[in-house]
């Protein structure tokens, strides 16, 4: 039979509810409400569904203290990772809320009411406490104590919460499972042991053999339960994960695995989130849970060192393992033998035995330039997903953004930059001159800094789309200000290619050139905030290329631009 839930009762609040939920549905579309984070809402999911058991809600001040003191609830049940409800307190005050008062919790995605929650308390956290105490280091290049400093509301808000709708997924539904839908699961298969495997990454052979040898060595089947919440910045996104993880399980021998989807908001808590994750496979039924090297680590601290050690999870998780009353699987990180074309533990491989191995760097280099992925590491049809998510360079968008001021000739090496790729071909050439974003997009904003910035931003967001769709997109405005063009490049990078060109024609230059005297009436002071004569223009501090069309022709500019464009593999040599 499946394991026992944590606290011995599975808190169902759907179950729990619904004898009184059109109740609750009505009251909720009558009680002030706010407006969940997707943090939020990944954790109110598994509130609600028991995969939280024993919590019943968002902690209270009582609560969270215990939690981050002492890893333990106020009556002395293990538990690891707060779980709260932060809002701000002019959100509050705008609501008339007190302790004791009641509020509709919504789905951001549709605004669907999904919980109230009976207000037991407000209060204010000491950040600093929680970072040092749960995450080991108050250290922001950690993600979640970035995320707790910089993303997290001023007030935390405890107490209980009654289900009224669970979130409505449009994804992956059939292999969406409660933890009352995994339990009988098991019931249905007579699964009575059960190995649960984390992930977060897709899986590749290495994978597939440690979560067969931990199921054979326990006589037991494998539950395959990846995360499709929040993880850590930068991952695979989820659709693609998914789809590889549904390529990997006919890998599996007949009968042995199943694939559930876990909503979970990650912290990469290292040790701490191993154990609060083993709580949560033992909510769904699982008996025994592998936990691998570095668990849920986060990588490197702002020194360029781990955050945890390797195996710092494991010891954590199995110094509670009596109170956890699930079995730890430990397993260290799994090498190849291409001599007898086998995986094994790298602390078992033969004195002088040949090994092989692709770390995740390396993949994700051969999934960018096209190089062969060999099958001792992956199966073809988990790459072929990878590379459809993940195409070479030269199928991917790029953004080359000019910046430099008015009459610079950075119109003039776009213009020309725009007949070089349609004549390089192989991917759509989109080109966004400043005065014709300007008229098509931004023609209600004037020149104050902040509409500038607005302006800059509405740019790179168009740059960013056109990037994502694997097209080439030369921009052109004058840009005046680093910081704009700053969050611009992070904007577009997360999508593809770009290069800043900074043209830096001098003023003296770019006033004779201006034919239409614009430079003229700015210095007359008939136009006030001009750039480069009452306004500033910040210059770039690590351009890629530097043009001066007063030393350098256009079309060697255009080919110096091409030059960084075949470097990083985006178009072929010509």
């Amino acid at each position: 039979m499946a394991n026992a839930p944590h606290g011995g009762v599975l808190k169902d609040l759907y179950q729990r509810d619904e004898p009184i939920r059109a109740q609750l549905v009505a009251e909720a579309e009558a009680l002030p409400y706010v407006t969940l984070t997707e943090r939020q809402l990944c954790d109110l999911e598994l509130i609600l569904n028991g995969g939280f058991s024993p919590l019943e809600g968002f902690l209270t001040q009582q609560e969270y203290t215990s939690v981050v003191e002492t890893n333990r609830l106020p009556d002395g049940t293990l538990w690891t990772i707060p779980i709260y409800l932060d809002i701000d307190r002019v959100v509050l005050d705008s609501l008339s809320v007190s302790v004791g008062g009641r509020l509709t919790l919504r789905d951001p995605r549709d605004d669907q009411p999904l919980a109230i929650i009976t207000v037991a308390d407000f209060y204010q956290p000491d950040r600093n406490v929680e970072a040092e105490k749960v995450y080991g280091a108050n250290d922001q290049a950690h993600p979640a104590v970035h995320y707790l400093f910089h993303n997290t509301r001023d007030t935390f808000v405890g107490g209980k919460v009654q289900a009224v709708n669970p979130p409505q997924h449009y994804d992956y539904v059939a292999i969406r499972r409660s933890p009352a839908e995994v339990r009988a699961l098991f019931k249905k298969l007579n699964w009575t042991r059960v190995v649960a495997f984390q992930t977060r990454n897709p899986m590749h052979r290495a994978h597939r053999e440690l979560t067969v040898r931990a199921a054979r060595m326990r006589h037991a089947n494998v539950l395959i339960q990846p995360v499709v919440g929040l993880t850590k910045p930068g991952d695979i996104d989820h659709f693609t994960r998914v789809r590889v993880y549904q390529a990997i399980m006919p890998k599996y021998p007949n009968g042995m695995a199943q694939l559930s989807l876990l909503p979970l908001a990650m912290r990469m808590g290292g040790p701490r989130e191993a154990v609060w994750h083993a709580i949560i496979r033992k909510n769904f039924g699982a008996t025994h849970f592998i936990v691998g090297r570095d668990h849920a680590g986060p990588g490197n601290n702002s020194q360029g060192k781990d955050f945890y050690g390797p195996y710092e999870a494991q010891d954590l998780v199995l110094k509670y393992r009596d109170e956890l009353d699930i079995e730890v699987v430990p397993f260290q990180m799994l090498t190849y033998l291409p001599d007898t074309d086998e995986y094994v533990p790298i602390n078992e491989v033969p004195e002088g035995a040949k090994t092989l191995n692709i770390s995740g760097t390396e993949l994700r280099r051969r999934l960018k330039t096209g190089a062969p992925i060999p099958e001792w590491f992956s199966y073809p049809e988990v790459v072929r997903i990878l590379r459809e998510a993940n195409p070479p360079r030269d199928k991917q968008g790029f953004t080359v953004f000019l910046t430099g001021l008015h009459a610079s000739g950075k119109e003039a090496i776009a213009r020309a930059l725009q007949v070089a790729l349609n004549q390089e071909g192989g991917r759509s050439v989109t080109l966004l001159l400043g005065e014709t974003i300007r008229h098509e997009l931004s023609s209600e904003l004037g020149y104050t800094k902040r509409e500038r910035d607005i302006n800059v931003a509405r740019i790179g967001f168009v740059a960013s789309e056109l990037t994502r769709s694997g097209a080439a997109c030369i921009a052109a405005p004058i840009a005046p200000y680093a910081e704009a063009r700053q969050h611009v490049k992070q904007l577009v990078s997360k999508a593809g290619g770009f290069y800043l060109v900074h043209v830096a024609t001098p003023l003296e230059e770019c006033i004779k050139n201006d034919r239409a005297g614009v430079y003229k009436r700015a210095i007359a002071g008939e136009i006030k905030g001009f750039t480069g004569i009452d306004d500033v223009y910040e210059e770039p501090e690590n351009p890629d290329l530097v043009a001066d069309i007063t030393k350098t022709s256009i079309s060697q500019i255009v080919h110096e631009i091409i030059l960084l464009l075949e470097r990083d593999g985006y178009i072929g040599d010509r």
